[in-house]
């Protein structure tokens, strides 16, 4: 098969090409040259943006996805950070249904105002007390 110019790259890719130039700069993607103005990619530069794709959508910052390439560009990837990853994954989880549990009963809450409610209360107090974010409000490194 032969190279893939840019913007046959972001189209098949579902990535704008403005994407596929900042990954380029970070080192996570390779072009193979460039014909005219347009950048040529090996048509293998899919899979390897698929494998970016999933890293990205479990959460690993571009960095992390970074180190999971050998310097031959093939996958190497850490297991012992693939399973802290889905341990991370799984406490999000169960913050998740806590928080999709107390917006469900806030909805249905019968009290005057939420802030009425001993449910809403208690977790508003829970959330105070451990000093840190309510559940599903934290930043994505590297967006």
């Amino acid at each position: 098969m032969t190279d893939l110019d840019i913007a046959e790259v972001a189209r098949r890719a579902g990535v704008p090409a403005s994407t596929l130039r900042f990954y380029e700069e970070k080192g996570l993607i390779a072009s193979t040259g460039r014909r005219g103005l347009r950048r040529q990619y090996d048509p293998g530069v899919l899979e390897r943006l698929a494998l970016i794709a999933l890293g990205r959508t479990a959460g690993f910052s571009l960095d992390e996805i970074a180190r999971m390439f050998a310097p031959d560009g093939r996958p190497r990837i850490d297991r012992r950070m693939l399973s802290a990853k889905a341990d991370e994954l799984d406490r999000r989880i169960r913050e998740l249904g806590v928080l999709r549990d107390s917006l469900r009963h806030a909805a249905a809450c019968p009290a005057p105002s939420h802030l009425e409610c001993p449910t809403f209360r208690r977790l508003l107090d829970e959330a105070t007390a451990r000093g840190r974010r309510v559940p599903g409000r934290q930043r994505v490194p590297g967006r």
